[in-house]
């Protein structure tokens, strides 16, 4: 019980619109998602509600939101696009920081994901290009696809914008097994960052008992 109340507290806090540290002031609210069924499971509700919409990385791969991407890991999410002058080069490099700091655990138990709110013109070949600006490493995923698809991960994590420059500077991280989600400034220091992040992954109720 204790986790599906947790599943819906995730819930609430997703369909919220972020609204600081914007390029713009101005965001498209999310809509609210239904109720967790608290007969389902954790992870049937969550993949409920993100659902296994195909994006595609930066090798031209297809992944699945939740099975791929997301489900067994922590995830630390960021908007981004590739021709962005302004925030999204010292966001992607304090991602590329905290892929270094947090060593062999980037591609185990937690994934770093930078999802194009420009799908249309950031092709594999360009996000390619832009994640090796930065070191990516395996367990780094620069995502985009086919517009209709990016928009509903966006929108699932409230990142969703009509004009590319109006999105968030705010990182979303989440630790998928045990409910625990937070949001942080993506232009704070690293140092700060990882903190979060490693309190996320590392959320004792991943080794809680289950209340009936």
């Amino acid at each position: 019980m204790h986790k599906l109340v947790t599943i819906v507290a995730l819930l609430s806090f997703l369909s919220v619109t972020v609204d600081a540290q914007t390029h713009a002031t101005h965001q498209q609210p999310a809509t609210k998602p239904a109720p967790a069924d608290e007969k389902a499971t954790p992870g049937a509700a969550v993949q409920k509600y993100f659902t296994d919409v195909e994006l595609v990385n930066q090798d031209g791969v297809k992944m699945r939101l939740y099975s791929d991407l997301m489900k067994g890991h922590t995830v630390v999410i960021i908007p981004f696009f590739t021709t962005c002058t302004s925030v999204c080069p010292p966001m992607n490099a304090t991602m590329s920081k905290i892929q270094q700091e947090l060593g062999d655990r980037v591609g185990k138990d937690i994934h770093l994901i930078s999802i194009s709110v420009d799908p249309e013109t950031d092709t594999p070949e360009r996000l390619k290009a832009y994640g090796a600006k930065f070191k990516a490493k395996p367990g780094w995923y620069l995502m985009g696809g086919k517009k209709e698809n990016v928009d509903v991960a966006l929108y699932k994590f409230g990142m969703f914008v009509e004009n590319r420059n109006d999105h968030n500077t705010i990182m979303v991280i989440g630790n998928v097994e045990t409910g625990l989600w937070k949001k942080a400034f993506a232009l704070a220091s690293p140092a700060e960052l990882v903190t979060i992040i490693r309190n996320v992954a590392d959320d004792p109720a991943a080794n809680a008992p289950r209340q009936q």
